[in-house]
């Protein structure tokens, strides 16, 4: 979301040494988003001033429920509810439409196999992917292109100057909390093993 926001130029992040330490800001001339979860975003990040990594958790809470609703209700998805051996609850949300996915993974192909120059979108989820070292797995074809060069290629475009200089520091920002829950899940799994 944070993201979302900065390419709708509706928020800033301003550094303060590193960037696990940034704090976002709603710019006073954003507009207001038509979606109602970017509202509400929007709302949350303007009420107190907050560390990206803060807002990645504060927003996402809840989030994965209402957004698989929408696809829902858009019938890209379905939701269905069975019981795996007749015992254990299951919940599935198999594709209905899967032209959306198709073209989003189209245009990482273009990007990240064929050297094309990403849209601004396109290379925001390449740096997100890159920041999670998920970039060489996204693709189901890889054409033969070794795993590194398109790690390289990831790591190429989330470096470049694809987007305006807010959502540069939104995807820096967000990657820093993406490595920092990342390192604390881990953390706490090896802790507690």
């Amino acid at each position: 979301m944070l993201i979302e926001l900065a390419m709708a130029e509706a928020l800033e992040v301003r550094k303060n040494g590193t960037w696990s330490s940034a704090k976002v800001h709603v710019l006073t001339d954003a507009r207001q988003p038509a979606d109602a979860i970017l509202v509400e975003a929007l709302r949350t990040i303007g009420d107190k001033e907050r560390t990206a990594q803060d807002l990645v958790n504060r927003l996402g809470k809840g989030l994965k429920e209402t957004l698989l609703e929408r696809l829902v209700a858009r019938g890209i998805i379905a939701h269905e509810e069975d019981r795996l051996w007749g015992i254990f609850p299951r919940e599935r949300w198999p594709a209905i439409d899967s032209s959306h996915e198709d073209a989003v993974r189209r245009q990482l192909a273009g990007a990240l196999l064929e050297g094309a120059r990403p849209a601004d979108r396109t290379a925001a989820l390449v740096a997100l992917l890159h920041a999670v070292s998920k970039a060489h797995r996204i693709l189901a074809d890889n054409h033969g292109i070794a795993a590194k060069q398109i790690r390289s290629r990831a790591k190429e475009i989330a470096d470049g100057e694809w987007a305006a200089k807010a959502v540069r520091d939104a995807v820096a920002s967000a990657q820093a909390a993406m490595t920092a829950a990342t390192t604390a899940a881990t953390t706490a799994a090896v802790v507690s093993s």
